[in-house]
C-alpha cells in the first residue's frame, strides 16, 4: 500500500513536470492535410506565405521585417536552410549571428506566424553553390543529387541535424512551435531527367528519408510531379492556377510565386506590376488553391560571398513587397494586403466546397463556392490580355478590366479587383535615390589610405603544374581569385622582324579575368549570367628575351542551378599567342605557376586590427583608376537609426568591407544593355522575367547596404579591394531621412476591403484615402491635396480644371500621425463640379 502511494506521488510529479514544460513551450498543434488544404488542429486553412531568408538580413532587422509581413496579411514565413554556412567544415557547425536559425524561427513564432522550413538541403536561391558546402565536392566518388551512397549519407546527416535541432528547441507544431511544413530537396523535377534512373531512385529515397525523420508535420517537394506519397508536390512559377497535384488526396499549394526577379551584374533591373501578381494569386485561389508563397516577400542582401552564380548581384531586392532595406514598397505591399483580406473573407467557402465554373463569355468565367444554394462566394475573371468586359452574374452587371479578377465574398458585392490599385504609392520606391529625402556625406580624397596589390605570384605557398588548371578544384572556393603565371621568351631577331606585336587570345570558362604582360595590365574579359565563358583577344607588345604573362582569374559566385551544376568549371582553359614565328604558339600546355587568392587577402587588409598598419600608404596624391589596389577610409555613421548604403558608382569591380564585415561584391562598371527597358510596362498578359525592365544602359547596382547594426557610434572603417580601377574620392554614404507617399482615389473606387463584414457588407460605401508611413516615421507635412480633376502622377500632381483645396482637411487628419484615413467625401465639403467623376490626389512627406 505504501509503495502504491509513493508510485502515485511520483507519477503525479512527472505529470506536473511534463505539463509544466508543455505549457512553457506552447500549445501543441496538429498539422495534416487533405485534398483541399492543410488542416491545422482539425480546421482547413487558407494560408498566405512569404519568403524571408534569415542570412540576407541581420538579426536586429528580423522582428521589423516579420512584423510588416504579418501586417501585410501573411500567415506563414518560409525560408531555406543554408548548409554551406551552417557546416563550413565537415562536422563543424555554425548557427550564430545571421545564421542563427533557431533565433529566427523563434522570432517568427513570437510574431504569431507559422514557419515553412525548406531544409533541402539543396536551396538554389541564387546562393553560392546552391547552398551546398564546397567540401562536399571533394569527397572521392561523390555525385550530387542522385542515387549515390556518399551523397545520400551526407545529405541525411545534415537533414537529421537540422530536424533534431528544431526538435530540441520544441519548434515543430506538435511541440508547440511554429513549424507547420518542411521541404526536402528543391525543384529537382526541373533537372531530374538529366540524372536518368539514378534521379528517380533519389527522389524515392529523399521522400522516404524525410518521412523517417518524424517531424510530425507534412513534407513537400516543390516542382516535383513524381513526389511519392505522402509528400505533397507543389507548384513554382509566375502562375499556378493550372496546377494539379499528383494525387487527389493532396491540396494545391504554390511554394514560389515571384513578385519580381533576381538581379545579375550587367543586366537591367526586372520588376513585376502588382496588378499581374494580384491577378495570378486570385486566379490560383479562384480555381482551388489554398496555400501560396511569395518568393521573395523580403529579398535582402547577399552579404560577403554568399551570392550565387554566375554573376548574381549583391542586392537580392527581387522587387519584393518589402525592399532590400526592409522598407515597405508601395503600392505592391498595400495592394497585396488588400487582396489577402478579400481572400480571407472567402475562406470558409474556399475550404468547404469545390468550385463550380460558370462561363461568362470568351475569356470570361466565374468560379463559385457554395455552402448552400443561397450562400456562396465567387471570383469573376477576365483573362483576356486586351479587352475590358461587362458581364452578368446572378442577375447583376459587373465591369471586369482585362486581365483581372473581382472577388465577391457574398456572390454579390465586389470587395476587390486585382487591376484597380487604390493603395498608396511611394515615390521612387527604390531606396535612397532622391536628394530631397536623402543625406549624403562624401569621403574626401585626403581621407583615403591605399595598398597596391602585387601582380602575379606573391607568396611561398604558390605551386607549379603542367597545363591550365580548373579554378574551383584548385581554389576550393577559399577565394574568388586564382593567379595563372608563365613566361614567354622572344628571340631578339624575331622581335626585330615582327616589331614585337602579337595577338594574345585567352579563353575562359568564366567568370572574369584581368591580364598583365610584364606586370602591366593589357586587358579585362568577362562573361555574363547566362554564359559565363568568354574569349579575350588583345594585341600586345613583347620585349626581346623573357616576358611575364600573369592572368588573374575571378569567380563571381559559384553556379547554383541546373543539372550537374556542381561540376561546372571556371577559370582559364586556353592561352594562345599569334604572330610569333608566323604561327600560333599554344601556351596552354606549358608549365604554369599558380597562386590561390590575393596578397591583400592573405595579409588580412580588410580586418579591423590592421587599420593602423604601416602597410597602408598615406598621402594627398590618391592613386585612382588603377587595377588591383586596396583603399581604406574612416567615417562617422550618419545620424538616425535607419539603414545606410554606400554609393560605389565611381568604382569598377571589387568587394567592400565595413568594420571587417563584407557587404558584398560590387561591379558598377558593368552596364546593362542600352535597349529593352520600358517606363510603363503593361501588366496585362503573361509575365516573364524579361517583360518589364528598367535602368537599361546603367549599372545593375550602385548602392550597397550597410546594416545599421554593423556601425559604431564613433569612427567606422570602410575597406575596398578595387580590381579594375575606380575613384574612391567620389564615394558617398547615403541614408534615407524621409519618404514621399501619395494616394489617388476616385468616386468609382471601392471602399477598403477590411471594412467589409459578411453580415452587413461595407461599413461605409465611401472610398477612403489611407496614408501610412513606415514604422518609426510620421506624416510631417501635406505637399499636395486636391479634390476634383487633379492631373499628373505621384511627384508631379497638378490642379485640374475642377479643384477644391482639401489641404487643411488632410493636415488636420494626418500630420503628426504614422497613418491616417480620410473619407473621399469629407464633411461639409462643397462639390466643386457636380456631375463630373471626381477624384482626390494627395502627396505627403514622412519623416522620423
Amino acid at each position: 500500500m505504501g509503495r502504491m502511494n509513493m508510485r502515485t506521488i511520483i507519477t503525479l510529479l512527472v505529470i506536473l513536470v511534463v505539463e509544466g514544460c508543455y505549457w512553457e513551450r506552447g500549445v501543441s498543434t496538429t498539422v495534416t492535410y487533405d485534398h483541399k488544404a492543410l488542416v491545422i488542429d482539425g480546421k482547413r486553412r487558407i494560408l498566405q506565405s512569404g519568403s524571408i531568408h534569415y542570412p540576407r538580413a541581420t538579426p536586429d532587422m528580423w522582428p521589423g521585417i516579420i512584423s510588416k509581413a504579418k501586417e501585410g496579411g501573411l500567415d506563414v514565413i518560409e525560408s531555406y536552410v543554408f548548409w554551406n554556412y551552417h557546416e563550413p567544415v565537415r562536422g563543424q557547425y555554425y548557427f550564430e549571428g545571421r545564421f542563427d536559425l533557431v533565433r529566427f524561427v523563434k522570432t517568427v513564432h513570437e510574431a504569431g506566424l507559422y514557419v515553412h522550413l525548406r531544409i533541402g538541403p539543396y536551396a538554389c536561391a541564387e546562393w553560392n553553390y546552391g547552398g551546398f558546402p564546397v567540401w562536399l565536392h571533394f569527397i572521392p566518388g561523390i555525385k550530387f543529387r542522385t542515387s549515390n551512397e556518399l551523397f545520400k549519407r551526407e545529405m541525411k546527416r545534415f537533414l537529421k541535424k537540422v530536424v533534431n535541432l528544431m526538435k530540441d528547441e520544441n519548434l515543430f507544431a506538435s511541440q508547440g512551435g511554429p513549424i507547420i511544413l518542411a521541404q526536402v530537396e528543391n525543384e529537382y523535377g526541373n533537372v531530374e531527367d538529366a540524372y536518368g534512373v539514378g534521379g528517380k531512385l533519389y527522389v524515392k529515397w529523399a521522400a522516404e528519408t524525410a518521412v523517417s525523420l518524424n517531424t510530425t508535420v507534412p513534407w513537400v517537394m516543390c516542382a516535383q510531379k513524381d513526389a511519392p506519397d505522402p509528400i505533397i508536390n507543389t507548384c513554382n512559377g509566375f502562375y499556378c492556377d493550372g496546377f494539379t497535384p499528383n494525387s487527389p488526396s493532396k491540396p494545391a499549394m504554390w511554394t514560389e510565386n515571384y513578385p519580381g526577379w533576381f538581379l545579375a551584374f550587367g543586366y537591367p533591373i526586372p520588376y513585376r506590376p502588382v496588378e499581374d501578381i494580384a491577378f495570378a494569386v486570385a486566379r490560383f485561389f479562384e480555381k482551388g488553391g489554398t496555400f501560396q508563397n511569395y518568393y521573395m516577400y523580403f529579398g535582402g542582401t547577399n552579404f560577403g560571398r554568399t551570392a550565387g552564380g554566375p554573376l548574381i548581384a549583391t542586392s537580392y531586392d527581387y522587387d519584393a513587397p518589402l525592399d532590400e532595406y526592409g522598407f515597405i514598397r508601395q503600392p505592391k505591399w498595400g495592394h497585396l494586403r488588400d487582396l489577402h483580406i478579400a481572400i480571407k473573407h472567402c475562406e470558409d467557402y474556399l475550404v468547404e466546397a469545390d468550385p463550380s465554373r460558370v462561363s461568362l463569355g470568351m475569356n470570361l468565367e466565374a468560379h463559385v463556392y457554395y455552402k448552400t444554394s443561397n450562400d456562396c462566394a465567387a471570383f469573376l475573371a477576365n483573362y483576356d490580355s486586351k479587352g475590358d468586359a461587362n458581364v452578368t452574374f446572378k442577375g447583376n452587371s459587373y465591369f471586369l478590366p482585362a486581365w483581372s479578377v473581382s472577388i465577391l465574398p457574398d456572390c454579390k458585392n465586389v470587395v476587390f479587383n486585382t487591376a484597380k490599385v487604390v493603395s498608396q504609392k511611394t515615390l521612387d520606391d527604390v531606396s535612397f535615390v532622391r536628394n530631397t529625402i536623402t543625406r549624403k556625406s562624401s569621403l574626401a580624397s585626403s581621407a583615403w589610405d591605399w595598398y597596391k596589390e602585387r601582380v602575379g605570384i606573391w607568396g611561398s605557398n604558390s605551386f607549379t603544374a603542367s597545363g591550365l588548371l580548373e579554378q574551383i578544384n584548385t581554389t576550393k572556393d577559399a577565394s574568388d581569385f586564382l593567379w595563372y603565371t608563365t613566361s614567354v621568351n622572344v628571340d631578339e631577331k624575331i622581335e626585330r622582324d615582327h616589331k614585337n606585336v602579337v595577338v594574345l587570345s585567352i579563353a575562359s570558362l568564366g567568370h572574369a579575368a584581368l591580364v598583365f604582360v610584364n606586370k602591366r595590365p593589357v586587358g579585362f574579359g568577362y562573361g555574363n549570367h547566362d554564359d559565363a565563358s568568354f574569349v579575350l583577344k588583345k594585341k600586345i607588345s613583347l620585349n626581346p628575351g623573357n616576358n611575364t604573362l600573369d592572368v588573374l582569374s575571378m569567380i563571381v559566385g559559384l553556379q547554383n542551378y541546373g543539372p550537374w551544376f556542381d561540376i561546372q568549371g571556371a577559370g582559364v582553359n586556353s592561352v594562345v599567342l599569334s604572330g610569333l614565328k608566323n604561327a600560333k604558339e599554344n601556351l596552354s600546355s606549358k608549365r604554369w605557376n599558380y597562386q590561390v587568392g590575393l596578397e591583400g587577402e592573405s595579409l588580412g587588409l580588410y580586418k579591423v586590427n590592421l587599420q593602423n598598419s604601416s602597410l597602408w600608404k598615406k598621402g594627398n596624391a590618391l592613386p585612382t583608376n588603377q587595377s588591383l589596389i586596396w583603399y581604406k577610409a574612416t567615417f562617422l555613421a550618419p545620424d538616425g537609426k535607419g539603414p545606410v548604403s554606400v554609393d560605389l558608382s565611381s568604382m569598377g569591380k571589387g568587394q567592400a568591407w565595413v568594420n571587417g564585415r563584407s557587404i558584398g561584391r560590387y561591379w558598377p562598371a558593368y552596364h546593362s544593355p542600352s535597349t529593352g527597358c520600358t517606363d510603363n510596362c503593361d501588366y496585362r498578359g503573361s509575365y516573364n522575367a524579361w517583360k518589364c525592365l528598367k535602368k537599361c544602359g546603367q549599372p545593375t547596382q550602385t548602392l550597397y547596404h550597410i546594416p545599421r547594426h554593423w556601425l559604431h557610434a564613433g569612427e567606422n572603417i570602410l575597406v575596398l579591394h578595387e580590381e579594375i580601377g575606380g575613384d574612391p574620392s567620389k564615394i558617398s554614404l547615403v541614408t534615407r531621412t524621409g519618404q514621399e507617399i501619395c494616394a489617388s482615389l476616385s468616386e468609382a473606387d471601392l471602399p477598403p476591403s477590411d471594412t467589409w463584414n459578411p453580415k452587413v457588407g461595407f461599413s461605409s460605401e465611401v472610398p477612403q484615402v489611407r496614408l501610412t508611413c513606415d514604422q518609426g516615421w510620421h506624416i510631417a507635412s501635406i505637399r499636395f491635396a486636391s479634390f476634383g480633376t487633379p492631373e499628373g502622377d505621384c511627384g508631379a500632381y497638378m490642379q485640374g480644371s475642377c479643384h477644391a483645396n482639401v489641404t487643411s482637411i488632410y493636415q488636420q487628419a494626418c500630420v503628426g500621425k504614422q497613418q491616417c484615413s480620410v473619407p473621399l467625401f469629407a464633411a461639409n465639403l462643397r462639390d466643386p463640379c457636380p456631375g463630373v467623376l471626381k477624384r482626390v490626389a494627395v502627396q505627403a512627406l514622412c519623416s522620423v
